[in-house]
């Protein structure tokens, strides 16, 4: 294989969805696998949608998942600039070339003549193509001293590119869907430079792909009917053509299409990267950054939204994905997002990066809500929460974590506190209070001891502590909690708690 070089080339005509940051990672991942270069392209050409603020939120997105370019704008490298709106001279230069060898001509057909084509052939589509360009007013079907006058005279044109006269079959091979042919008669005079001078997408990405040495494009199905020109373009030019390779469409969790921020507004759940605010309107879309998902979780789950690795695993590292990713395991058909399955790549890689992994976010939390905790009690924290939360911040929403329940589970409580409970516990906190070094082992021993002395089974007193410390019915090893408490809190709510049940069981029945 030639040195792999390839490029990921968003628009700044908005936020990046999910959708372009999967195209990124698997342009970076065929880059890393291959010992390549990831380049990022900002294509910017389209002034009239560009959006304030999209380019810085396109890097910053990138950089949060961890797939920061080679070569690029802030990157630099040998192939700049990178960004479209300063390599004019290059796509003026490449136009001239086509005008010249008499592969692409003027066109100066007004867009209301042009609209009045198309409602005149309805039902049918207008083409601009070899079968009606005689007719319309174009450098091809007018004299040269027409066409200099128009131009003399300001009129605004536009330079299309020929296609052939005659129908052909244009066929190319993409990595992933094999061997792929067009004819030619379905494609039309595309547009190549616009009337303000600048160019479409259709030639700059040609033109900077071979400039640049892109050895794969690596890019959207939406793409793929635009694939049979670009190999008309890269012949026109007289260069080879890079290989291509169009990935699947990401569907929406139900019904038909592709998944778009309506879906994730109908169904709770994001489809942006972080944060989106539109600099116009001031509303703001939610990021899975911001929703306490890990770049971890996210890279992971997009990785499996069009790749397999041949076999049941489903976790991996960016890193551990690069050593094995290769084009030949993408999926043709598209890839059905499940915002429950993004919550469990969440899940996964939480609990098993560990919790030291975590004490240093769960020291922010805990800071930002007025927490006093050590690192020693975050870690100790993190043992009992990792594997009952997704996020993170769920953790700082468990009061009882912090202070003494003032609420208990009165449908519980008249479930399962029988009228000897209140003793079981009392004598338990004497028990307890004989602990002196007070670990989880050591409360857990002495717990045990406790039930044995008094023939006791844990149902009958596990879960009445659970409630008079927690107020609930779930969670942690109590053991473990009373150890974070420690003895005198352990006692204190022990104590607190049955009086509270008591006078809740009283109120009820009186």
């Amino acid at each position: 294989m030639t040195d792999v070089r390839v490029r990921f080339a968003p628009s700044p005509t908005g936020p990046l969805h999910m959708g372009g940051v999967r195209t990124a990672l698997y342009n970076w991942l065929f880059a890393r696998a291959h010992g390549g270069t990831f380049i990022l392209r900002i294509e910017d050409t389209d002034q009239g949608r560009f959006v304030e603020g999209a380019e810085a939120y396109i890097e910053e997105a990138l950089a949060w998942c961890g797939l920061s370019p080679d070569e690029g704008v802030n990157a630099g490298g040998d192939f700049g600039p990178y960004r479209q709106s300063e390599r004019s001279e290059l796509y003026r230069a490449a136009v001239q070339t086509l005008l010249d060898q008499g592969l692409a001509y003027e066109a100066f057909d007004t867009p209301e003549e042009l609209d009045a084509l198309r409602k005149a052939a309805e039902p049918d589509v207008f083409q601009y193509d070899a079968t009606t360009r005689g007719q319309l007013r174009n450098s091809l079907a007018m004299g040269a001293e027409e066409v200099a006058a128009l131009k003399a005279s300001g009129a605004p044109f536009v330079v299309r590119f020929k296609t052939p006269d005659q129908e052909e079959e244009v066929q190319f091979e993409d990595a992933i869907r094999g061997s792929v042919s067009f004819k030619s008669s379905v494609l039309d005079d595309k547009v190549l430079m616009k009337a303000d001078g600048l160019p479409t997408y259709h030639l700059a990405n040609v033109v900077d792909d071979h400039h640049m040495r892109i050895s794969h494009v690596i890019r959207g199905e939406e793409w793929l009917p635009s694939a049979p020109l670009h190999v008309l373009l890269y012949r026109a030019f007289g260069w080879d053509h890079p290989v291509f390779a169009h990935l699947p469409l990401i569907l929406k969790p139900t019904g038909n299409g592709k998944l778009s921020k309506r879906d994730g507004d109908a169904g709770g759940f994001p489809v942006f990267p972080t944060n989106w605010t539109d600099p116009k309107s001031g509303d703001t879309w939610p990021g899975y950054r911001e929703q306490g998902y890990a770049p971890e979780a996210f890279v992971n789950m997009l990785l499996m939204l069009g790749w397999n690795p041949g076999d049941e695993r489903e976790l991996f590292t960016a890193e551990e994905a690069a050593k094995e990713f290769s084009l030949e395991r993408v999926v043709k058909s598209g890839a059905r997002f499940n915002p429950d399955k993004a919550k469990w790549f969440q899940e996964q890689h939480l609990r098993n990066a560990g919790s030291a992994a975590h004490v240093e976010a769960l020291l922010a939390l805990a800071e930002a809500q007025g927490v006093n905790w050590t690192a020693e009690q975050c870690h100790a924290v993190l043992d009992m929460m990792l594997e009952r939360v997704a996020f993170l911040p769920v953790i700082m929403e468990t009061g009882w974590l912090f202070e003494a329940p003032t609420d208990f589970n009165a449908k519980l409580v008249r479930k399962k506190w029988k009228e000897e409970t209140a003793g079981y516990l009392h004598d338990l906190a004497t028990a307890l209070d004989g602990v002196d070094d007070f670990t989880s082992e050591n409360v857990e021993t002495a717990f045990k001891g406790f039930l044995e002395a008094r023939e006791l089974g844990f149902g009958q007193v596990l879960l009445p502590f659970r409630i008079a410390l927690t107020g609930e019915g779930g969670g942690p090893s109590m053991f473990d909690f009373a150890a974070f408490l420690g003895k005198e809190a352990t006692l204190d709510r022990l104590n607190r708690g049955v009086d509270a049940v008591l006078a809740l069981k009283a109120s009820e029945e009186g």
